[in-house]
C-alpha cells in the first residue's frame, strides 16, 4: 500500500548516501600540499567530514581557508568526484522508496554544482526532487542557515519532513524543521552522539540498507 501523506525525505549525501572519503582526502591533501603544508593523517581529515570546507581549513591552518578551499576543488571537481561510490544497498532502497509517494531530497555542505555533478557521476540523479548546498546566490549556506529552513518550507509548504543523516548537523536540521530524523551509523559519529541532540522523533540505523518503510510510517 502507498503512503498518501506527501512526506519528504532529505537525505544527507556524505557517509549517509555515498563514500566519498578518498575524494575528500586526496582533495584535502592536495590543498595543503600546493601551500607547503604537511600532509594530514587520513583519519584527521574523515573526523572532520560533514563540517563546512572552510571551516575545516580553518582548523588546521592560518591561511585564508576560501584560498584553501579553492584549491580543494581544483582537485576535487576533476579527480576527487570521481573517487566516490555509493554506499551499500543505497540504489535499490531509493529505487524502493521512489515506489510509494515519497518525495526525496539532498541536503548537503557541498556546493550544490559539485554535489549534483557526484549523484549524476553515480547514477542517482533522476531520484531526488531537489538538491540544496551552498550556491552563487546562496553563499556559505550551511544545514543551520535560517535561509535553508524558509527554502524549505516555502518549497515544500503542506509536506512533512524527515531528515536522513550520520551528522549532528542533520540532527540539529531536523530540530530546526520540528520534525523527525533517522539516523544513520555509516559516518563517523554514534548513536549516543547523535541522540545528544534529539530527544523523541529519532530512529538510528546502521545503514540506509535498514531504512524501511515501517520504520518511516513510525515517525510520521
Amino acid at each position: 500500500m502507498k503512503i498518501n501523506k506527501k512526506i519528504v525525505l532529505s537525505f544527507d549525501l556524505d557517509n549517509t548516501l555515498i563514500n566519498n572519503r578518498k575524494g575528500i582526502v586526496n582533495s584535502f591533501n592536495y590543498a595543503l600540499k600546493k601551500f607547503n603544508f604537511p600532509k594530514m593523517e587520513k583519519i584527521t581529515i574523515l573526523k572532520m567530514i560533514g563540517t563546512p570546507l572552510e571551516e575545516m581549513f580553518a582548523s588546521v591552518s592560518n591561511l585564508n581557508p576560501s584560498i584553501l578551499a579553492k584549491a580543494f576543488r581544483e582537485y576535487y571537481g576533476t579527480e576527487g568526484i570521481y573517487q566516490s561510490k555509493l554506499l551499500p544497498g543505497v540504489k535499490k532502497k531509493l529505487l524502493e522508496l521512489k515506489e510509494y509517494n515519497f518525495s526525496l531530497g539532498i541536503i548537503t555542505s557541498k556546493k550544490q554544482e559539485m554535489a549534483e555533478k557526484i549523484v549524476k557521476y553515480l547514477k542517482i540523479y533522476s531520484f531526488f526532487d531537489y538538491i540544496l548546498g551552498e550556491t552563487e546566490d546562496l553563499k556559505n549556506l550551511g544545514k543551520l542557515d535560517p535561509k535553508l529552513k524558509e527554502i524549505l518550507l516555502n518549497n515544500y509548504p503542506n509536506e512533512k519532513f524527515i531528515i536522513i543523516g550520520d551528522h549532528p548537523k542533520d540532527v540539529m536540521l531536523s530540530n530546526n524543521l520540528d520534525c523527525p530524523f533517522i539516523g544513520v551509523l555509516t559516518g563517523n559519529h554514534s548513536a549516543h552522539q547523535l541522540k545528544e541532540y534529539k530527544d523523541d522523533d529519532i530512529i538510528i540505523i546502521n545503514s540506509i540498507k535498514e531504512l524501511t518503510i515501517d520504520k518511516i510510517k513510525s515517525l510520521i
